[in-house]
């Protein structure tokens, strides 16, 4: 379905494996034993790219452990690292210093064993074939592929399976993506961003399928910038900026820690005796020198009491320009 450049899903495994027939059964053979430890583990981990003449440390010092089982949120805004520690937990970038773990093993043994599934951004869909012979090859990729019937059912693609990709829509070929991701029975699912794009019954339905996968004991992990995404679908949320954890908790744990704003208006208009003034052409000013200020959508005087509590709070001066009364 999806075609990108290092996915995990394309990664041949190592010795005899589990392969899938035509039905989507699975065969069992041996296999690598499932590692111990938690399902993710970033110990001090340090990327930094040069861009433009400069160093950009992308990610700086994350330290991160993810339970089995969790469903983590990696929240944040664009460029706050999100996708280059995606990168480093799948081993698609190797980490300038510290270490990445995933279900014990290194980042590369955890996706040849087939222990990892992953949904990035990247990607296009692959043109003429089916959503079910699509699954089926890639199931046959891994060691211990769940059985295709039950990969559609769990993505909510049971009735695509003899739809063409490109002829799906937008938010059906995101579904595709993840049953691409879940075909090898993974322990550990990773999603960057995955509903980008969509429109809202688009994401409320992929979110159905996601909270399907992790019933079923599955660790999920997935990145986002919009906290009522990550409130809604995860148990922890792991806030980063600038590379760093700033963050981590459930949503109620977030929002009380972000803290809140009070906003007033004075419906019965500014005291008497106030004059417009001629320079910032407010109304709050007595035209006795002190100074007037002006912003671009509303106009406010820096000394009207209304106001003080705002300076003092936020900052030592006012945050906008100020022009001195005639």
């Amino acid at each position: 379905m999806t075609q990108a450049t290092g996915t995990p899903w394309t990664a041949r495994t190592q010795g005899t494996t589990d392969t899938a027939d035509a039905t989507g059964t699975s065969r069992t053979g041996p296999a690598e034993a499932v590692g111990a430890g938690p399902a993710v583990e970033f110990a001090a981990a340090v990327k930094t790219f040069r861009t433009r003449g400069r160093t950009v440390r992308a990610v700086d010092g994350l330290g991160l452990t993810v339970a089995r089982g969790e469903t983590v949120a990696l929240l944040g805004r664009n460029g706050a690292g999100k996708s280059t520690a995606i990168s480093l937990l799948l081993g698609l970038d190797d980490p300038d210093s510290g270490t990445v773990r995933l279900l014990g093993r290194t980042p590369e043994r955890a996706v040849r064993a087939g222990l990892v599934g992953a949904m990035l951004q990247d990607g296009r869909p692959i043109p003429r074939v089916t959503v079910g012979e699509l699954v089926r090859f890639v199931a046959a990729l891994h060691p211990r592929p769940l059985p295709v019937a039950e990969t559609l059912g769990l993505a909510g693609l049971a009735e695509y399976a003899d739809r063409r990709v490109d002829k799906l829509s937008g938010g059906q070929i995101q579904r595709v993506r993840f049953a691409v991701a879940l075909a090898g029975d993974p322990e550990l699912i990773v999603l960057d961003e995955p509903t980008v794009a969509l429109d809202v019954e688009a994401r409320r339905a992929f979110w159905v399928s996601i909270r399907s996968c992790a019933e079923r004991g599955t660790t999920v992990l997935f990145s986002t910038h919009h906290l009522e995404e990550a409130d809604a679908n995860a148990g922890r949320i792991v806030v980063l900026d600038r590379g760093r954890i700033v963050a981590d908790g459930s949503g109620e744990d977030i929002k009380r820690s972000a803290g809140g704003g009070v906003v007033s208006f004075d419906l019965a208009g500014p005291p008497r005796g106030w004059t417009r003034c001629p320079v910032s052409r407010s109304s709050r000013c007595t035209g006795t020198g002190r100074r007037c200020a002006r912003t671009t959508r509303t106009r406010r005087w820096s000394n009207w009491p209304g106001w003080a509590p705002y300076a003092v709070s936020r900052s030592a001066e006012p945050p906008w320009r100020t022009r001195s009364c005639p």
